[in-house]
């Protein structure tokens, strides 16, 4: 029998998850990349020094290169220079810079062309991603509140106000806002995926499950999202199940790393009785 773990090891686990695999933010501006579920385990303290044994496959928006982001920071960057209190401009170089690892200079940009539009809203809602993005999470939530407007509610900021919410531990009240932009654009895969992920954070895995299923069957869903579902299956101790979930995005050998990953962690680490419920071991390749 392994040894229990306490839940908030698992809350860490899936903190983690939620730092570094939602996709609101990156669907409401700033990109940002993948992340492997060996880098998900190691940045919650789980993974020890394996990160380097599995990949996930690249969603499109990061089919650029480095070489071309870091031509369009220097781009954008001469032109900020020039003019800073060109909203626009602000917001492509700060996406440039966060493109290439450099995340406080971008909140930096942000903030200051901010400064010079306070009431551009566009410009608004990037700099609280982008604060967001730095762990600045109340910050962000009082600069996101300013980047819409109740009369004119704009379903990406509230996505994205969900993630900082859930970020603060705020599972219950993240919720709320997901709900809030699923009314304005139903079905959406971002907010489900990160509704899904929340639920997950709030130790709901059948719910969470449930509404991530949802969000992979919509026909824009991002690969991450199906990378989300196989985790919480995962979660679950269903390791077949979340192996050939994530075949749809990623070659054999690397879903199965993937899964033989988890596996091990939870292994561990899992305390599936404090989660309600025994997991369901399968055998590989079986349901």
């Amino acid at each position: 029998m392994s040894r229990p773990v306490r839940l908030p090891r698992l809350a860490r686990l899936l903190a983690s998850v939620a730092s570094l695999g939602f996709v609101a933010l990156s669907a409401a501006g700033c990109s940002t990349t993948g992340t492997t579920l060996a880098e998900v385990l190691s940045a919650s303290g789980m993974g020890g020094d394996r990160t380097g044994a599995v990949t996930a496959a690249a969603p499109a928006a990061q089919a650029r290169s480095e070489a071309e982001w870091r031509r369009e920071a220097e781009l954008y960057g001469s032109r900020y220079r020039a003019d800073p209190s060109d909203a626009a401009n602000a917001i492509a170089y700060a996406r440039a810079l966060t493109a290439t690892e450099q995340r406080a200079q971008a909140a930096s940009v942000l903030e200051q062309a901010s400064l010079r539009n306070p009431k551009n809203q566009a410009l608004l809602g990037a700099f609280g991603r982008a604060l967001a993005d730095t762990g600045r999470y109340e910050q962000a939530l009082d600069v996101l509140g300013r980047a819409h407007s109740p009369d004119r509610p704009d379903w990406r900021i509230l996505s994205a106000q969900g993630t900082v919410l859930d970020q603060l531990g705020r599972h219950k009240q993240a919720q709320t806002y997901y709900t809030t932009a699923l009314k304005i654009a139903p079905n959406e895969p971002s907010v489900l995926s990160n509704l899904g992920l929340s639920y997950a954070l709030d130790k709901n895995l059948a719910e969470a499950e449930a509404t991530l299923r949802r969000a992979a069957e919509h026909p824009g869903a991002d690969p991450r999202v199906r990378q989300n579902l196989a985790l919480v299956v995962g979660l679950q101790g269903r390791f077949a199940d979340a192996e050939q979930i994530a075949k749809a995005d990623l070659p054999p050998t690397e879903a199965a790393a993937n899964v033989t990953y988890l596996r091990e962690m939870l292994a561990d680490k899992g305390d599936w009785k404090r989660m309600g419920r025994q997991p369901q071991i399968a055998a590989r390749g079986k349901s």
